[in-house]
């Protein structure tokens, strides 16, 4: 199997990372509007890296923040 560097990428590599980001940062952007959780934090966030923030947002989302609610 061949690694390929940011130097070899191909150009549908690079494609395909911004798509993942793109999408993780805006679904993540919408949730966190509709519990009014930071959006603008959460969109941010959501470019560094996949799938982290994601899995963070939900546990947050599914714990902390529903047990506030109550």
């Amino acid at each position: 199997m061949k690694h390929y560097g940011p130097e070899e990428m191909p150009i549908w590599g690079w494609l395909l990372v911004v798509l993942i980001l793109m999408t993780q940062s805006s679904i993540l952007f919408i949730k966190a509007r509709k519990i009014g959780k930071a959006p603008w934090l959460w969109g941010i966030v959501g470019l560094i890296q996949f799938p982290v923030p994601s899995i963070i947002f939900f546990i947050l989302w599914k714990t902390v923040w529903q047990r506030r609610k109550r």
